[in-house]
């Protein structure tokens, strides 16, 4: 069966009665690893990175969030150990809402090397398969980083796409969303330009994991998440400012009511995962729930 597009997706929804307009990943695609305790649109998560090898270890860093305050854990892929994750969640009932593909910044799908390629493809597809076993929804993935001569803008641009086009059918059968992350790699450095690489892909399978603080260094958020509206699927949190660079939640340039404001318009409701450090988890906790949460 050939793998749908985002067209054909919306179109099988306004003929089933649920209406394309009224459709929201944010609520659809994040129900498996949603905590049913959060009376919260907002899903407070902090990146896993490191979490430990065995169950036990796991199991540690997930009840510690758990008792901070915290909704879920994001984990990295390859490499993950799948038995020892499924353990600490069933043991403290913290999900791993997504799966960070952590190879992607060299093993780039923009890569000149056709084998290098074909190597970053193999690591989102296996990180795909390990959302999808530990329960999550989504990877998180850099689709390049523009490079020099060989490695364009406009090179970024189509052989990532090719090489997501790619990876699209495990994303279909996991059941699994690929969202793209705006980073500092000189790739689609305005909203506009996202908004255009993700709608040529045209899959209801891609979307944005957008990046609050990262844009601030070339605009405001608050302008990006009106851009990209409903193709946001998941959020990274930061703060960023020109003087102090990322920095503590609030301390920097970024407008916090603004950005509140702008995701209750396009009525954003799922996962916003803090990447970076406060003064403690606690205080990240306590500064997502004063700045972000609603």
């Amino acid at each position: 069966m050939a793998h749908s597009t985002r067209r054909d997706f919306l179109k099988q929804l306004t003929l089933t009665g649920a209406g394309a307009a009224a459709f929201s990943w944010q609520s659809a695609r994040c129900l498996q690893a949603e905590p049913a305790r959060s009376p919260h649109k907002i899903l407070k998560s902090n990146k896993g990175g490191y979490i430990g090898t065995t169950a036990a270890e796991i199991a540690a860093v997930m009840e510690n969030y758990r008792q901070l305050g915290f909704d879920g854990i994001e984990a990295e892929s390859p490499g993950l150990n799948i038995e020892a994750v499924n353990q600490a969640r069933q043991q403290t009932g913290v999900p791993v809402h997504g799966i960070v593909d952590h190879i992607h910044w060299k093993q780039r799908l923009s890569s000149p090397d056709a084998t290098v390629r074909a190597t970053g493809l193999e690591g989102l597809q296996t990180a795909l398969r390990d959302s999808k076993s530990v329960g999550g929804t989504t990877v998180l993935l850099v689709p390049g980083k523009v490079t020099g001569a060989d490695e364009t803008h406009d090179d970024v641009w189509k052989r990532s796409i090719i090489e997501i086009r790619k990876a699209i059918p495990t994303a279909e059968s996991q059941g699994i969303r690929i969202l793209i992350e705006n980073v500092w790699n000189g790739f689609c450095e305005k909203p506009e330009q996202m908004r255009d690489y993700i709608d040529e892909i045209n899959s209801p399978w891609v979307g944005s994991y957008f990046d609050i603080g990262n844009v601030r260094k070339f605009g405001k958020p608050e302008e990006w998440i009106a851009v990209l509206g409903k193709r946001i699927g998941k959020l990274d949190v930061k703060d960023w400012g020109a003087k102090n660079g990322f920095c503590r939640l609030g301390e920097g340039d970024v407008d916090w009511p603004a950005v509140k404001a702008a995701l209750q318009k396009i009525e954003f409701a799922g996962w916003a995962t803090r990447e970076g450090n406060d003064r403690s988890l606690a205080d990240t906790s306590a500064l997502m729930d004063e700045l972000l949460v609603y």
